[in-house]
């Protein structure tokens, strides 16, 4: 019997040359828009060895979840790229290690949980997280990035406390996405306007990817490297200012500005309307506060709580 050469697709020249002039023709036309899918492995910018002395390591992290609640659900999967970059430049180097892993939460997931992510409950049953290489992971790394830290970080400090000694950033809170005309900031969203890349979203790992794919990236109005922009924003001390006691007619008035309502609940912090801002301009705030909040022109009863990256995203933000 005779057997056929069967060549692959994804990495046979011609098929490959074809593919690459129909993007072409297709663009071409000004009618169509092409995304590829990303592939850290292929990608060209890690194809060459670099050396850059003083390199430091980034770890971009994702995490599913069996809900929302940090402090009463549990992640079942980790994923977690490390990448090597040079903290003068902000050039990304090389991808330096991978961890993708699943836990059992000792309970079964619901049926919405599965939904989004795909994940089920024999693929959970009986798993545990790599506690050895994800600690090696963390012993070695500089700074985290998540796209939504916010959520992350409280869920994985949970799990592993050495998290909560690292410095986080986050590429959705951090970054002007609406200077760049960029109206959602989804993470599937955001790679397609600064790369033209797609991902298989609600994986950990896939995420974690897309996260240093975003990064490698530059923002599509201004042109800045993305990872630039956010080092120098993850160095940023802010100051989070509780407008205490605002009267409540004013309400309308601090909305408009960007404060936001926090009942008290959560344990540490203020109840009040709040907003964050760098702490070079925390004064004017206060300032503003005097003249258009409080009537006698009194901030003492403002709350100030000044935050670094190390407690940023993290229940210490409170």
């Amino acid at each position: 019997m005779k057997t056929k050469n069967v060549r692959n697709y994804h990495t046979d020249p011609m098929n490959v040359l074809d593919a690459e002039i129909a993007i072409t023709a297709l663009c071409s036309t000004g009618d169509y828009a092409v995304l590829r899918k990303l592939n850290l492995e292929r990608d060209s910018r890690f194809t060459q060895i670099r050396v850059a002395q003083g390199s430091k390591i980034g770890l971009c992290l994702d995490t599913e979840t069996t809900g929302l609640n940090h402090t009463e659900d549990k992640i079942i999967e980790l994923g977690i790229v490390a990448f090597e970059y040079d903290p003068m430049t902000a050039e990304i180097i090389r991808i330096s290690d991978r961890y993708n892993g699943f836990e059992d939460p000792e309970r079964s997931l619901s049926k919405e949980i599965t939904e989004i992510t795909g994940i089920t409950d024999d693929m959970v049953s009986g798993q545990n997280f790599d506690d050895d290489q994800i600690k090696a992971l963390a012993d070695r790394a500089t700074l985290v990035i998540c796209h939504n830290s916010a959520f992350d970080r409280k869920f994985v400090e949970n799990r592993y406390p050495l998290f909560s000694t690292l410095p986080w950033a986050c590429t959705l809170a951090q970054l002007d996405w609406s200077k760049e005309r960029i109206s959602s900031r989804t993470l599937e969203y955001l790679l397609y306007k600064c790369g033209g890349y797609f991902i298989n979203a609600h994986r950990a790992l896939d995420d974690a990817e897309g996260v240093l794919g975003l990064l490698l990236g530059n923002f599509p109005v201004s042109g800045t490297p993305i990872f630039r922009a956010l080092l120098e924003k993850s160095d940023e001390m802010t100051s989070r200012i509780c407008a205490v006691g605002a009267p409540f007619d004013k309400k309308d008035v601090l909305k408009q500005r960007g404060y936001r309502w926090n009942d008290g609940s959560a344990s540490g912090s203020c109840k009040g309307w709040w907003t964050d801002v760098p702490q070079h301009m925390e004064q004017d705030e206060l300032n503003y506060l005097g003249i258009e909040i409080y009537p006698n022109g009194n901030t003492d009863s403002v709350d100030i709580n000044r935050i670094d990256s190390y407690a940023r995203f993290s229940v210490r933000e409170a």
